[in-house]
């Protein structure tokens, strides 16, 4: 096989394994098959605003137990910029045969529009909400849980100390994965996600429980939870540059409500960006150096518009459209079967 001229990118949200994914898909494609790669900075824009930085053997060294991504990330919409026809002419400039877009649902949905319209792309999914379809896992979402259990494990000593109620909010946008997750791992006594609407008399009625029993009670909220009540989840802060609410704040709303109808102190804490920084675990690592390893296999057969995913343990391709029709919600049973762990 002749060598290819490959560009690769990473857009939206930054996720633990980013570099691993990169690393994966450069060492593959140059040790095996000859490809050139270069890094587009910046996500979209560095494709559109034509930035970009050399991806060799010398440049993805070390990189896979990093967080972050040495490429720099944006929610950069292409097309707001030109478009495909930009994006292709810009491939044309830098004598590029396909691009790598690694990315979650923003991203991946502006990768089908472009290949729709002729671009050839292969997309690598990625996000620590765990929400795209096609896939069982995403990357990032290992380190994501891993890492909100531990704060959860030291809010709850905290908590002991005080005979009071912690309320823990982790990511997860419009599913709740996260907090399940982490919820069970750490033991909560109350799991609220944004698939199970609740009333604030069933969230007492659950704090109140376990302070029954001697507990300090850990209350678990997804970032895009709503109270039976509300007509959205909580969000303050607009939209994101795909036009999506950036959700957050939910926990603060929820304390001073717990504390007024239970009579016990309750705290809030939003644990935010942590879960996304630091070091990938080693899980991350591994999945994300496949995947990128398979999107290079991807590229060598011309597999545009399709992206590559987790189901069991083996690797796939999957069509962008596929990973888009809806978001992978926490199905109804697996949330029953936590509940029975509650109070």
């Amino acid at each position: 096989m002749v060598g290819m001229r490959i560009g690769m990118l990473t857009s939206g949200g930054d996720a633990p394994g980013l570099n691993a994914v990169i690393r994966g898909a450069v060492v593959t494609g140059q040790r095996v098959f000859d490809h050139e790669f270069i890094g587009f900075k910046n996500g979209w824009k560095g494709v559109t605003d034509p930035t970009w930085m050399p991806l060799g053997r010398e440049e993805v060294k070390g990189i896979a137990k990093l967080g972050g991504t040495i490429l720099g990330t944006s929610r950069t919409n292409p097309f707001d910029y030109g478009g495909a026809d930009r994006v292709r002419e810009v491939m044309a400039e830098l004598s590029l045969d396909a691009i790598i877009a690694i990315g979650g649902e923003g991203t991946l949905a502006g990768a089908k529009e472009l290949t729709d319209q002729g671009i050839p792309i292969v997309g690598v999914p990625k996000t620590v909400d765990n929400d795209l379809n096609g896939t069982d896992y995403t990357f990032g979402f290992d380190t994501a849980v891993s890492i909100a259990t531990d704060a959860m494990d030291r809010l709850r000593t905290t908590g002991d100390a005080h005979s009071r109620c912690m309320v823990a909010e982790v990511m997860g946008r419009n599913v709740g994965w996260i907090a399940l997750h982490s919820g069970i791992a750490a033991g909560a006594h109350l799991i609220l996600i944004p698939e199970k609407p609740t009333s604030l008399e069933e969230i007492s009625h659950w704090v109140n429980h376990a302070a029954g029993r001697g507990r300090a009670p850990l209350v678990v909220v997804a970032e895009g939870f709503r109270l039976d009540s509300m007509d959205e989840a909580h969000s303050e802060r607009g939209l994101d540059a795909f036009g999506r609410p950036r959700l957050g704040g939910i926990g603060q709303i929820l304390a001073p409500l717990i504390e007024e109808v239970t009579g016990i102190e309750t705290r809030a804490t939003t644990l935010g960006h942590i879960q996304r920084g630091g070091t990938p675990s080693a899980y991350d690592r591994v999945l994300a150096t496949r995947f990128g390893m398979a999107a290079i296999h991807a590229v060598n057969n011309k597999s545009w518009g399709r992206m590559v995913s987790l189901r069991g343990t083996d690797i796939h391709l999957v069509d962008f459209g596929e990973a888009l029709g809806a978001l992978k919600v926490v199905p109804n049973e697996r949330y029953e079967e936590a509940a029975l762990l509650f109070g």
